[in-house]
This record gives C-alpha cells, sequence and structure tokens, in this order.
C-alpha cells in the first residue's frame, strides 16, 4: 500500500517548500509515499510556480492541481487525483514527525483505517502547549485539522469525503463521523504545526472564538452559521 499525501493552500509561496522537503526528507522509504498532491484554491501570490519549480527538481512525484477555494473542496479535490491506497491530508503549515508514512501504513496493517497524530504548537505560549497536551486522549473533542488526518481511499469514498457546505469545521465533521462508526485510531507522535493564527489575532480572542464555533455546532448549527460568525469574528 502507497500514500498519496495532500496539501490544500492558499497563498503559502512563503513556507510550502519547506513543508515538501521535510515530507521528503522524513519519510522512511521513498516506496511508501506514491505522491504529493498540493491543491490551490486559487493563490495570488507565487505559489504555483514554487511548487513547480521544486516538483521539477525532486524524483518524488508532487503534483499540483486547482480547485476552488475551500479546504473541504480542496481535499476532496486531491482525494479524486489521488492514486495511493491512503489518503494523508496535511495543512500547509504542519510537519509531521520522522517515519510518519512507516508509522500510518503500520495502523494500516493493523486494521486502523483512519486516524491523526498528536499535536503541538511551534509556540511555548502555556495554553498552547496545554492544547497540544489534550491531543494525546482518544476523544473527539480533542481533534483538529492541524493533528493531519490519514484514511484509507477506501473508507474515504465509503463515508463521502469531506463535507464541502463546511467552510469551517470540515475537519472536525469528518472525524465525527469515523467516531461514529468506531474508525478512529491516534498514532502516539506529534505533528508540529505553527501557531501564526493565534499569533495574528490573539491566542484568547482566537480560543474564545473557536470554543464558541464548536458549541454552536454541538447545539446544531448549520454550515452556514458557523461560517457567517468565522467571517464575522475571527477573519474581519
Amino acid at each position: 500500500m502507497k500514500i498519496s499525501i495532500i496539501i490544500p493552500i492558499l497563498n503559502e509561496a512563503a513556507t510550502i517548500c519547506k513543508l515538501l522537503s521535510h515530507l521528503i526528507q522524513t519519510s522512511s522509504s521513498p516506496n511508501f509515499i506514491k505522491e504529493i498532491i498540493v491543491v490551490d484554491g486559487g493563490s495570488v501570490d507565487e505559489s504555483r510556480k514554487t511548487v513547480t519549480d521544486f516538483a521539477n527538481t525532486q524524483k518524488t512525484s508532487i503534483k499540483l492541481v486547482s480547485s476552488e477555494k475551500g479546504r473541504a473542496k480542496q481535499m476532496n479535490t486531491g482525494a479524486a487525483a489521488a492514486s495511493g491506497e491512503i489518503l494523508y491530508f496535511l495543512h500547509a503549515d504542519s510537519f509531521p514527525p520522522d517515519g510518519y508514512d512507516k508509522d500510518i501504513i503500520q495502523q494500516i496493517h493493523g486494521g486502523n483505517e483512519a486516524g491523526c497524530f498528536r499535536m503541538k504548537f511551534d509556540s511555548k505560549h502555556w495554553w498552547l502547549r496545554f492544547l497540544g497536551w489534550l491531543t494525546q486522549f482518544q476523544s473527539k473533542r480533542c481533534r483538529g485539522g492541524d493533528q493531519s488526518q490519514f484514511i484509507t481511499a477506501s473508507l474515504f469514498k465509503e463515508i463521502d469525503g469531506y463535507d464541502e457546505a463546511y467552510i469551517v469545521y470540515e475537519d472536525n465533521d469528518l472525524v465525527d463521523r469515523l467516531f461514529a462508526i468506531d474508525k478512529f485510531v491516534i498514532i502516539p507522535k506529534y505533528v508540529i504545526t505553527s501557531a501564526r493564527r493565534y499569533r495574528e489575532v490573539g491566542v484568547w480572542r482566537l480560543q474564545y472564538h473557536f470554543l464558541n464555533i464548536h458549541m454552536r455546532r454541538w447545539l446544531g448549527a448549520s454550515s452556514e452559521d458557523l461560517y457567517r460568525y468565522y467571517k464575522e469574528k475571527v477573519v474581519s
């Protein structure tokens, strides 16, 4: 079995090559990676050229595909273009641990068709360190897209992939559905993810709004309501 790594991007020219290099250098074996698929949602910087130029220097297959903007749409587009038996969805600012590919394949061979890693932020802020500590627990309330997501292509198709109605909360929606059918495992190694959004917005302000989004979803808010709140309170 081989892995197709799927990375949605939007204006990530400054950092995407760092991630691509990391994925190649920290993989256990090039034989485990079928391809890396970078899904661009309409970047207006040099992201596309940067990815293409980097891909031309590598033996690992790196594909650039275009999609409508929206992480769920971009990840579904990447999955449709993938030829690996395992899909590994990764945010552009999240860096998996050494040997991540071997860890994922071992879980699949052990009968675990979906799951994620634990996560740490690249920050010493005590609250962000606490959030990272919580990711060790087998609870869907402690999950998020920054932890990355692996799933067999067959199971991804069976559950109809990401729900494109969600502009935010798309990762949690997928995890909720996987927990509902008892198809989720947490690998006890850490993805290191950027705290840049917290630095931009403010740790407490952003955390308050994220918790509000989760509470609204648990109380039955629609995907449109969640996105409206996010646009009003976080993005603006």
